[in-house]
């Protein structure tokens, strides 16, 4: 039997309790990259550490909103050119076949994180979706996070 391997996914398995404070919120100030793929003057990209495909990103305004009607002008026209941005990456990076894009807006529409608006990217191939997660609840990501954050930062140079 194969077996696969991706300990970074347990907490979220076994539904342990984040971090004290707004993941976003955080990462804007923290001098390590970590994660985030890169920032510009209102938003921050960064990966999913429990991504539904490899490649899923995060982007959201820097500033601490709950809600699309909070954006100001200059920061939705931002969050959009970090969002092709984001996208021509995993383009180059990943070469997906297509994406899923959207926002999870309160917790019953499947937000995670409800304090803090964001916006997903989700890279998709043909045949992505497998017998795994329905028999095992069990979804397979093909690289390390730390690695993908790499590739996908030096794809910006």
């Amino acid at each position: 039997m194969d077996k696969l391997w991706a300990p970074w996914r347990i907490n979220y398995i076994n539904g342990k309790k984040r971090g004290k404070g707004c993941i976003f919120c955080c990462a804007k100030k923290s001098t390590s990259k970590d994660y985030v793929i890169f920032k510009s003057k209102f938003t921050i990209v960064m990966l999913n550490i429990y991504p539904y495909n490899n490649g899923h990103l995060l982007i959201s305004p820097l500033r601490h909103i709950r809600d699309i009607s909070q954006l100001r002008q200059e920061e939705v026209l931002d969050l959009f050119r970090c969002l092709n941005k984001a996208k021509a990456l995993l383009q180059k990076v990943l070469r997906p076949e297509g994406y899923n894009i959207g926002f999870n807006l309160t917790r019953t529409a499947g937000a995670g994180i409800t304090g803090h608006l964001h916006l997903h990217i989700v890279p998709r191939w043909t045949g992505d979706t497998n017998f795994m997660p329905v028999i095992s609840n069990t979804k397979i990501i093909s690289q390390s996070l730390n690695e993908l954050a790499g590739c996908l930062r030096n794809a910006d140079k």
